[in-house]
């Protein structure tokens, strides 16, 4: 648990520095369990986010696009009306719970002053967002319901009285002595890291655990002093906002020794927590909502290797087309020797070197003449499915080739991006066209929407993260000299520079972007060619963002999660 009181503690002081005194200019509600609230404060605006996810709970200051909904949620149009226009007076921290209160003033639509408090409780999956009449401690909504019969110590409806979650009655660690930790810990028992977690309040499993770190051997002088010697930087405010990315991802205010892998610092805690998380609440977001899609792709994709397997055995059979041909012949050199009502005939090879003797079978049925026919017949019907049958293992192959572009295009993209892919689906025909009642029919002007970077010397980048966005960014938006670039032989985005002639170094930083938006963004050195967009060609009924180059380099990278960030416009 990277978020813990202590954390909470830290946080609430970068909002306050950010916040106090500003006001709220906009509310949205991006996704289900998300706020964003636009603050204007100290001559900016800062966007803050209010997560209750189950899994991503926090609250941050954030630099990240959100894509917001045509219409509103309630609890959002509930927020626009108590709180838009209204100023935020202080932030605060109930003890070191993991909840953060922003204390809010502003006049209600009838002029009177009006105070209202927005409670933002960062606890796991029980994670909500509270609105409250500080006046009548009255719950005005919460953006997740919990009745009586969910919770029986209290409830988050409209118009209950708001309850603060039970207590744990822990020591408060920012005002521990060395006699109040050894009275608290039992050395005799073992585990000290999970006697800290359960006796001090705020204290995550990380912090434990480097206490013991920190104190090296664990004993009764040891571990106070490691224990107050953490704690006195957080008393300070004195942070090193750290990214650990070794056997598991973890974030903390601090350095912690006790971790292993890279890591890397930011200048705000804010800053760190747009690291870890955005990435991570952006693919559970998507897969969400295209785990049909997902599903779907992946049994297509099967599919077409299963029918490869059973083409590959009829044309295994199918090679028997020569024998045929030989009986044909055979029976056509002998046919004085035979009659009709002939079984089998025995008959010399004569295309054997050894003139070795074959038994061909016969149709008593049919007349010698007739039975020499059949072969021929059975090897012409053999050599036809030959060609059908390689024709369809290409066919098969490309299908192949095509389910994997989505399935890679699923791993980066966007909810909106989602259904640019399911669209194309439909519009391929693998998928029935849905009824989208009361949503308005898409113009047929509508145009992709391309992600935008800039190279460290000013280039303008496009990048094509689905199909709709590729066809449409080369075949369309891309000048004939521009450079366009692709990840060689892997399925991937097309990415154009907006320049005939560009830098080596802007270059590499494209190639680097197309190979994070490849099927090899977990790869060290891929191969990404690149050539002017006059070079790329769409062969006639191509499949949705396949196309064909020539007069291409290939420049090596290794995907750079951020750098890719940093490039973004």
């Amino acid at each position: 648990m990277s978020f813990d009181g202590l954390f909470t503690r830290a946080i609430t002081k970068e909002l306050k520095e950010a916040l106090i005194t500003g006001r709220i200019t906009k509310i949205q509600q991006p996704y289900k369990n998300e706020i964003i609230m636009v603050v204007r404060a100290n001559g900016k605006n800062q966007k803050v986010l209010l997560s209750a996810h189950p899994s991503y709970a926090r609250v941050q200051i954030t630099k990240e696009q959100h894509e917001n909904p045509t219409e509103p949620p309630m609890f959002c149009m509930l927020l626009r009306k108590h709180l838009e226009g209204y100023i935020i007076e202080d932030i605060k921290q109930f003890d070191l719970d993991r909840m953060i209160v922003f204390e809010i003033k502003g006049r209600n639509e009838i002029g009177d002053v009006s105070y209202k408090q927005l409670i933002v409780e960062v606890m796991g999956r029980h994670s909500n967002i509270i609105l409250i009449d500080k006046e009548r401690n009255m719950v005005l909504d919460s953006i997740k319901h919990i009745s009586p019969s969910m919770n029986t110590h209290r409830s988050l409806l409209p118009g209950v009285e708001y309850i603060l979650p039970p207590q744990q009655n822990k020591k408060n660690p920012l005002q521990a002595t060395e006699d109040d930790i050894l009275r608290s810990l039992d050395f005799n028992a073992g585990k000290i890291d999970k006697q800290i977690v359960s006796s001090f309040s705020g204290i995550s499993p990380l912090f434990a655990k480097e206490v013991l770190q920190q104190a090296g051997l664990v004993n009764r002088m040891t571990i106070p002093k490691s224990f107050l010697e953490l704690i006195q930087n957080i008393r300070d405010h004195s942070y090193v906002p750290t990214y650990f990315n070794g056997s598991k991802e973890h974030f903390y205010l601090m350095n912690l020794e006790h971790l292993d892998g890279d890591r890397q610092t930011f200048s705000s805690l804010s800053e760190l927590l747009d690291r870890f998380f955005f990435q991570k609440a952006s693919r559970d977001r998507v897969k969400q909502q295209g785990n049909d899609l997902e599903r779907f792709i992946k049994n297509e994709k099967e599919k077409n290797e299963g029918k490869i397997i059973k083409l590959e055995k009829t044309l295994e059979d199918a090679k028997s087309a020569q024998k045929f041909q030989l009986y044909g012949e055979l029976l056509t050199a002998n046919i004085y020797a035979m009659e009709r009502g002939m079984t089998e005939i025995e008959v010399v090879n004569y295309y054997d070197e050894d003139q070795s003797s074959i038994q061909i079978s016969l149709d008593p049925q049919k007349t010698p003449s007739e039975n020499a026919q059949s072969y021929f017949s059975k090897y012409q019907k053999a050599k036809n499915a030959i060609e059908i049958v390689h024709d369809q293992i290409e066919k098969a192959k490309e299908e192949i080739l095509y389910f994997d572009q989505l399935y890679q295009q699923l791993e980066s993209a966007s909810t909106k991006d989602i259904e640019e892919i399911r669209e194309e689906l439909e519009e391929e025909g693998y998928l029935r066209v849905r009824n989208k009642k009361g949503n308005k029919k898409k113009k047929a002007n509508d145009k992709p929407i391309l992600e935008q970077y800039e190279s460290s010397d000013g280039t303008v980048i496009l990048v094509g993260k689905n199909n709709k966005q590729n066809d449409y960014l080369t075949s369309r938006v891309a000048q004939r000299n521009d450079i366009w670039l692709h990840t060689k032989d892997i399925p991937g985005s097309h990415v154009v520079i907006r320049n005939s002639d560009p830098t080596d170094k802007t270059i590499l930083e494209a190639a680097n972007i197309a190979a994070y938006f490849s099927k090899a963004r977990e790869s060290g050195s891929v191969p990404v060619d690149f050539t002017e967009v006059r070079h790329v060609k769409k062969p006639k009924g191509a499949k949705p963002g396949f196309v064909i180059y020539v007069e291409q380099q290939t420049v090596y990278v290794t995907p750079d999660l951020d750098l890719v960030r940093s490039l973004k416009k």
